[in-house]
């Protein structure tokens, strides 16, 4: 039987995709597709090139660790939901927050392009088309408001298009267009690894939890909130046509929490284990 991944959007909740990859591995289960949508994209793009979890993990740790990522100061971004801050570090942390938004009044995105290519400097590329497994990842044209499957043509742009959050990263103009994060139309692409001829698809989803009780102070958080509200009965749709459904409790962290890393790459072993059952019974193993 053919098995596909999906896996799905959700900034550093996405490394939950690494710990399932492992689980997967060590149980020899075959992974004849993958499919990712921005996180979901990289994560899976990377596996599709080295085959091997264990070197996905030291690769993203090398990549987040380099200091063009580091630059992104994405802390600023993370309410941290460990512990609570004081008031003037979460002051500072509101003013630098809104100094990096203010730069979208006048670009299209608070990184240059530039950034973007620093960042990336060392994703593996080559053609989607030769890779070791069968992989596609999924962006969003800005001027039809489609999904966009990316099939073929080189690894590096199509992860970084179907990465490419609204407002931080700039669009990747390709296909006589503009693309950005998969996430806005598909954030967790089950029916495009069913497209590519899988015939057991197991879906990883790390959005945000919708469950999570927030303090709805200002606009910004009640945006938040209903983008949450909007990626859940998007991904609910997309998730019926699943076979095997893996939700890591990395849902509690924000996209940005990618100080927590080792945590959510075990929720997703965790997260994994559980589903193993069911998956090898489904298949017979």
């Amino acid at each position: 039987m053919k098995i596909g991944l999906a896996l799905g959007g959700g900034g550093a909740r996405g490394f939950a995709h690494i710990g399932v990859l492992k689980v997967l591995e060590k149980n020899k289960i075959p992974i004849y597709q993958i499919s990712g949508t921005s996180i979901g994209a990289v994560i899976g793009g990377a596996y599709a090139v080295y085959n091997d979890a264990q070197k996905v993990e030291a690769f993203m740790y090398d990549f987040i660790n380099t200091d063009a990522f580091k630059e992104l100061n994405l802390d600023v971004f993370d309410p941290d939901p460990k512990k609570s801050i004081s008031y003037w570090k979460q002051l500072i942390k509101t003013t630098q927050r809104n100094i990096s938004l203010f730069r979208t009044w006048r670009h299209q995105s608070m990184l240059s392009e530039l950034q973007i290519e620093k960042i990336f400097n060392s994703f593996p590329d080559g053609k989607i088309e030769k890779l070791a497994i069968n992989f596609a990842a999924v962006a969003t044209d800005l001027v039809t408001g489609r999904e966009t499957v990316l099939l073929e043509g080189g690894l590096k742009q199509a992860v970084i298009a179907s990465s490419s959050i609204p407002g931080i990263f700039p669009p990747v103009e390709m296909l006589n267009t503009k693309m950005c994060d998969g996430g806005v139309s598909d954030l967790v692409p089950v029916y495009v690894s069913r497209g590519q001829g899988a015939q057991y698809v197991i879906a990883v989803d790390v959005s945000k939890s919708l469950n999570k009780k927030e303090v709805l102070t200002n606009g910004l958080s009640i945006i938040d909130r209903a983008q949450t509200i909007l990626a859940y009965q998007l991904s609910r749709e997309r998730l019926g046509g699943a076979d095997c459904v893996i939700r890591p409790s990395s849902s509690r962290f924000s996209w940005a929490s990618v100080r927590y890393i080792p945590e959510i790459i075990k929720s997703g072993e965790i997260a994994a284990e559980q589903a193993l059952p069911a998956i090898k019974e489904a298949l017979g193993i």
